[in-house]
């Protein structure tokens, strides 16, 4: 009688275990199984060079949300960024979504305007003012082989 009690005993602290692994792996996947609290936007930017899946997107310095996926509009040449945005954050049709970099040589991220003075955007909306990322890359080799000139007084 005694071996059962311990065999289930340490059944149960096994199957608990495992929940609890479960649990961890779905809240730090972000994975959402039970719903989704927040909502879908694009925007089409000229590039999106360092930006990936994943990234984070901020309003006014705060984490809203992630970048969702990066594809490519064919027929304008443009690149299309879907992100997910915490439901109840309002972003409004004359908003700007810009890429930034956290310091001079960090991660990626997408930063929203939020606007205010036009309609809310609906879940899947559509921002149109967009500002690509500045590439450092580019302005350092132009300094570095002579093409910034110097204004002279």
């Amino acid at each position: 009688m005694k071996k059962y009690t311990m065999e289930t005993v340490v059944g149960i602290f096994v199957v608990l275990g495992l929940l609890c692994v479960g649990y961890m792996t779905v809240k730090l996947g972000k994975i959402n199984i039970f719903g989704d609290d927040t909502y879908s936007l694009t925007a089409k930017f000229t590039t999106v060079a360092g930006l990936r899946t994943g990234n984070p997107v901020s309003i006014l310095g705060i984490q809203v949300g992630r970048v969702q996926r990066i594809t490519m509009d064919q027929d304008n040449l443009r690149a299309v960024v879907e992100m997910r945005v915490k439901k109840g954050i309002n972003v409004y049709d004359d908003a700007i979504a810009s890429i930034k970099t956290e310091g001079l040589i960090g991660d990626k991220y997408l930063n929203i305007d939020p606007g205010g003075g036009g309609d809310l955007l609906a879940p899947g909306g559509m921002i149109i003012d967009t500002q690509a990322a500045v590439d450092f890359e580019e302005i350092i080799s132009k300094y570095a082989f002579g093409e910034v000139k110097k204004e002279t007084k």
